[in-house]
């Protein structure tokens, strides 16, 4: 009868060192399924996942260019104008002198139109100071520069007669249909020419299709001012626009963890 009492007794001890073995067992369990990885929480397929990488929220503002493939110069200058608000909510235009191109956007960054044009004969991104008020059989070939930089722009007239987009009226910079008062510049030709150093010939305005200016221009400037962006062929970006930053720089695209295998 000792015996069995004993016997019993040791099984009793036995019953509670093993319960409180598998108790500790499930506490370390717990404990450490709740201090695991996140990327180590996919047992069922055999593979894990990476550590997410922290995702940005801040989303910019871009320009709808409508699928169409512009200089990327161009897309930069757009985006950064169209996400810092810098045309003030007016419609704008962005002028590309080396691929001698021109595209105009309403005050959202929507693009209504582009293209070719004609620009001044030497490249550079200054105009010479008191241009504006020198007669044209004065200014040297290597004067004729169309200048880079932020206009404040409105259409206009040019000496009365005929209407133009006023860019920088004390230099007498504007954005006007294509002349051809001089034959032998060949301006009708050179404007549909696919070699941008063809569209060298102004002596510093804008040139554009008449049918551009009647259509794109003048329909969306009409009543409202807006603003030229000329970009630069020789300075920096942020030499000419003090304000300018690169959307996709300042906004990097958002990565998300990726599984990758565990047998690697």
């Amino acid at each position: 009868m000792r015996y069995w009492v004993s016997a019993m007794a040791r099984g009793r001890k036995s019953a509670r060192k093993i319960a409180a073995v598998t108790t500790a067992a499930l506490g370390f369990c717990v404990i450490a399924a709740a201090s695991s990885p996140a990327w180590a929480d996919d047992v069922s397929t055999g593979a894990a996942l990476t550590p997410a990488v922290s995702q940005s929220i801040a989303r910019p503002k871009r320009a709808d260019f409508h699928a169409q493939i512009v200089p990327e110069a161009v897309r930069h200058a757009a985006d950064w104008v169209t996400d810092s608000g810098d045309n003030r909510g007016l419609p704008f235009v962005i002028v590309d002198k080396p691929e001698a191109k021109v595209f105009v956007f309403d005050k959202d960054g929507e693009m209504v139109g582009t293209a070719s044009v004609l620009v001044g004969l030497a490249r550079g991104d200054d105009s010479l100071p008191g241009i504006g008020n020198m007669a044209l059989s004065a200014i040297d070939p290597d004067m004729r520069t169309t200048p880079a930089g932020r206009f404040v722009s409105a259409l206009g007239h040019d000496l009365g007669k005929l209407d133009v987009l006023w860019v920088d009226y004390p230099d007498a910079i504007s954005l006007h249909r294509v002349i051809n008062t001089n034959p032998a510049e060949r301006r009708l030709e050179r404007i549909v020419s696919p070699e941008p150093r063809e569209h060298r010939i102004s002596y510093g305005c804008i040139n554009v299709p008449a049918k551009f200016f009647d259509t794109v221009v003048d329909p969306i400037f009409k009543g409202s001012a807006g603003i030229v962006y000329i970009l630069p062929e020789v300075k920096s970006m942020e030499e000419v626009f003090p304000t300018y930053y690169n959307v996709d720089e300042k906004y990097p695209r958002r990565t998300v963890g990726l599984p990758v295998s565990a047998s690697r």
